[in-house]
């Protein structure tokens, strides 16, 4: 008896993910859009595909965080030409500059490590350096942060938070929200993502878990965890991979898209 109630529940599980990825395959197909993304619904892609540049794209990511609306607003204040610019200019450009968690300061040592990386090698092959050992992104991304680290010494609460820090492998419990966005967008090819790098896998990307998609999976039954950290990216990302084992990160868009718009609560 207990096996076959065992039998049942697995059934009846079945069918829910069965239904649940067909939902979630519409939405896509719905927000797959062009359109999806403008100043009636801001996201800082917005800003990011106007320049189809790995460097402005990922100040765009890093600042991703707070109402859209405002990410957008503050990303459009930018002058990214400063990236090729002197030191002095940006200095003297940014000084009046500041978001949230980030003053003045921070955001000129953000530029400035940038502009110092540039002229030593791209964000994509620092990356796929370390990624291309194991096939996994966040020994990737560490070896990006652990770049803007050495190129400059600069050091606040502000500066941490945007740039975050390094990969601990097992000890990790940052959702790294942000970067796998990033990634998202430079991976990824359709009408959203930018896919501008090569030689990284779909398959290998992580969820960019925010509050959003959170609390969707949640209530989707896709995710079990409680708790908002590393952990739930793995299980969340493993149970999409269910849907599709290629790309599972091509449902991220949709789930947040569902929680913004408080589709599912």
């Amino acid at each position: 008896m207990v096996a076959h109630r065992s039998e049942k529940n697995y059934i009846k599980w079945a069918d829910l993910l069965s239904k649940i990825k067909k939902q979630l395959d519409q939405e896509i197909e719905k927000r797959n859009q062009v359109n999806e993304i403008s100043k009636d619904k801001p996201d800082p892609i917005l800003v990011a595909k106007r320049y189809n540049d790995e460097n402005i794209a990922l100040i765009c990511a890093l600042f991703a965080y707070g109402n859209a609306k405002l990410i957008v607003k503050f990303l459009e204040s930018l002058d990214f030409s400063l990236l090729d610019k002197e030191e002095n200019e940006i200095k003297k450009a940014l000084q009046k500059h500041y978001y949230r968690f980030q003053n003045s300061d921070d955001i000129i040592a953000f530029f400035i490590s940038l502009k110092r990386l540039k002229k030593i090698d791209s964000i994509e092959n620092i990356f796929k350096k370390e990624y291309v050992k194991n096939s996994n992104v966040l020994e990737g991304i560490s070896a990006v942060i652990k770049a803007l680290q050495s190129v400059n010494t600069y050091s606040s609460k502000g500066y941490k938070f945007l740039i975050s820090k390094p990969y601990m492998g097992a000890k990790e419990k940052s959702p790294y929200k942000r970067w796998n966005m990033y990634l998202r967008w430079m991976v990824r090819k359709d009408n959203i993502d930018m896919g501008l790098w090569s030689g990284v896998n779909t398959a290998d990307l992580l969820i960019p878990l925010d509050t959003h998609t959170f609390k969707v999976s949640l209530a989707l039954g896709l995710l079990k965890r409680k708790t908002y950290d590393y952990k739930a990216v793995l299980e969340l990302t493993q149970q999409l991979k269910q849907f599709d084992d290629k790309d599972p990160i091509k449902y991220d868009f949709a789930l947040y898209r569902m929680g913004q718009e408080k589709m599912i609560l």
